[in-house]
């Protein structure tokens, strides 16, 4: 009789279950696996950068907004790249438009 599991199958023995899990169950696991990589990586992701875009493609001269250092201010000036931010009466900044983080309601820079 022997306690060790490799010299007991080398010896013939079968122990149950030694078998690999089957096929289908192999592809069931792939498919969860993608499923729940899109559902909490990708399609987020996705959704992100949607509403990036189309608040990069809305802002027009007057919105007031936030960058993503924190910075907020009154949109001046508008090119195809670059966004031009009035932070108070005689200051202006420029930024790329990817640096733009959120637009604010109109009434808010003053409310602060």
């Amino acid at each position: 009789m022997s306690f060790f599991v490799s010299e007991a199958l080398a010896e013939g023995g079968d122990i149950a279950g030694s078998q690999g899990p089957d096929i289908i169950a192999q592809v069931v696991m792939l498919f969860g696996f993608v499923a729940i990589f899109y559902f909490l990586l990708w399609r987020p992701q996705s959704k992100r950068t949607k509403a990036q875009k189309n608040l990069m493609g809305s802002l027009n001269k007057g919105d007031e907004v936030v960058t993503t250092g924190g910075i907020l201010g009154k949109v001046t000036r508008l090119t195809d790249e670059f966004v031009v931010i009035q932070v108070t009466d005689n200051m202006e900044l420029k930024f790329q438009k990817a640096a733009i983080s959120a637009s604010l309601p109109k009434g808010t820079i003053k409310a602060i």
